[in-house]
């Protein structure tokens, strides 16, 4: 996957015809859930997944793999949705100012496995404006446990053990894995979920700890607490999340609208390719206000630049 180019006027031509007809964005979750009949949708479905690939091919020979995770419980809906309204924005600054050469990028979904009937969904990187048709094919189920955890462990499963990337096993660059929700994580990666969603995989349960070291070996790890969120300043979720990824790589936001442009500009400080001062510029000119632009910078204030480079040869072979 990840050929073509990714194209607002398509964007913006097929929202004109959604709106004409009255069809809602996520018109896939619309219907399943007016249906009963919740299952993921044929492109996002985990079932017997071998890889997810992010590979270089002659439109985009340096690719680099962007994973962006949305909680789909009740708490985050208009995330998911304001991060669909976005998409202009996020890639008119990934690809407008060159902040990471040939994003590839894959959107996938989390629910709660011990309470949710669609409780992960997973799409495919992508370069063009099939990204856009794997967000809107998911379902926003809107379900959760309401007991401040949510089954975010299985995204770093999918990331370590379901994903192959040319950025990182050709020329040991990280790709990036941004973890948008409001909530903990569950202690272990779960052997009878695995089972239930992926397949009959695993031996036995698999600690947290383990998997997001696996997982943080070829991606930077971010957690993005959205503000609006129901936990969305709750420290024991910052403290959680810090606790496993470091203080530094959880970003606060305090308004759920910034979640686009905050992505975006992560990406570009850690890779180099701007200062804070530039990143603001870019946002001024893409008409982005102050008061925004204020609250994006406070948030972005203490977030690492580690580089993109973690090895060459060496890189780990699947």
């Amino acid at each position: 996957m990840g050929t073509g180019y990714w194209s607002a006027s398509t964007y913006n031509d097929r929202a004109a015809a959604r709106a004409s007809t009255g069809k809602d964005a996520f018109d896939y979750s619309v219907r399943a859930k007016t249906s009963g009949d919740l299952r993921p949708h044929q492109t996002l479905d985990p079932s017997g997944l071998q890889f997810r690939e992010s590979r270089d091919n002659a439109e985009h020979p340096a690719s680099n793999a962007i994973i962006i995770s949305l909680d789909v419980t009740g708490s985050m809906g208009k995330v998911v949705r304001g991060i669909h309204a976005d998409l202009p924005r996020l890639l008119e600054l990934l690809l407008g100012h060159k902040y990471i050469p040939d994003p590839q990028i894959m959107f996938t979904a989390v629910g709660d496995a011990t309470c949710d009937q669609v409780p992960f969904q997973i799409g495919q990187f992508e370069s063009d404006n099939r990204m856009d048709q794997h967000l809107e094919n998911m379902v926003l189920e809107g379900g959760g446990g309401g007991q401040k955890t949510e089954s975010y462990e299985l995204m770093f499963y999918a990331a370590a053990r379901h994903t192959a990337i040319d950025c990182y096993e050709k020329r040991g660059r990280k790709g990036y894995l941004f973890v948008i929700g409001d909530e903990t994580a569950y202690p272990f990666v779960k052997k009878a979920e695995v089972a239930r969603l992926f397949g009959p995989e695993l031996s036995e349960d698999i600690k947290l700890e383990q998997i997001i070291a696996e997982a943080a070996q070829r991606y930077h790890l971010y957690f993005v607490l959205p503000g609006g969120a129901s936990y969305g300043g709750d420290k024991s979720i910052l403290d959680f999340w810090g606790h496993h990824l470091g203080p530094e790589r959880v970003l606060k936001l305090e308004n759920p609208e910034d979640t686009s442009e905050s992505i975006a500009l992560t990406i570009g400080l850690n890779e180099g390719a701007i200062d804070m001062t530039q990143g603001v510029e870019h946002m001024e000119k893409r008409g982005i206000v102050g008061r925004t632009i204020d609250r994006i910078s406070r948030a972005l204030g203490s977030v690492p630049v580690s580089g993109p480079t973690v090895g060459s040869s060496s890189a780990r072979k699947l």
